[in-house]
């Protein structure tokens, strides 16, 4: 049975002068999560939120919180992100010294755990933690910044994963973001995604967020 695709909009590219009601706005619209790109400047060329606005705007949510961690060194950071209220905590391969370790951290504090390959990170970088996560974040833009083109190559690390995941029967979501718009998202969902991630496309004031949500979702 086919799954049903998610959609997490990016509050990254949001007006952050009024996330409270964006986020409200996000209850009624029909998404599946919320993704929060965490920055720090140092593991990736920008800074976005950390721990205290994100237990400051949780409260006024009631889906999930895909917090994706570009930040160095993860391992110091992950309890503070799962106390702000994170439900979903991801983290990338070269940001920590032991990968399974960090991971771990993450399920023990009860939330669910993702690994992030960039661009150029080949898959074999999170394959020693493939038992112990739940999710797989494929970044099809280079991370730091919204708002980037698309690059179709990395599809072929969404289609080895779907294959494996599938052949092994393992409980794990492929997520994709950078550049998801209604003509990448189709691309994307045929190569196997289970979740894709948007911003600008989402967010775009043209539309309604509901109604550009189940675009996406259909497309």
């Amino acid at each position: 049975m086919t799954k049903s695709i998610k959609i997490a909009p990016s509050i990254l590219a949001s007006d952050f002068s009024r996330l409270a009601e964006v986020l409200e706005e996000l209850n009624q619209s029909g998404a599946d999560m919320v993704h929060v790109d965490v920055m720090d400047g140092h593991f990736v060329p920008n800074i976005t939120l950390g721990p205290p606005i994100i237990k400051k705007i949780r409260k006024y949510s009631t889906i999930p919180f895909d917090v994706h961690l570009m930040i160095a060194p993860v391992e110091r950071y992950i309890k503070d992100f799962s106390d702000a209220g994170a439900d979903i905590i991801t983290i990338h391969p070269e940001a920590t010294d032991n990968l399974i370790q960090s991971v771990q951290l993450i399920k023990s504090l009860g939330k669910k755990a993702g690994v992030s390959l960039n661009p150029k990170t080949n898959i074999e970088a999170l394959l020693p933690a493939l038992p112990f996560i739940d999710l797989i974040l494929i970044m099809s833009v280079q991370p730091g910044f919204g708002g980037q083109a698309f690059m179709p190559e990395v599809l072929t690390k969404v289609k080895e994963l779907r294959k494996k995941i599938d052949k092994e029967q393992l409980n794990i979501d492929i997520e994709i973001d950078g550049g998801i718009n209604f003509e990448t998202a189709a691309l994307a969902k045929k190569a196997g995604v289970d979740i894709l991630v948007s911003g600008t496309t989402l967010f775009d004031s043209k539309q309604s967020l509901k109604d550009n949500i189940e675009k996406l979702r259909n497309c």
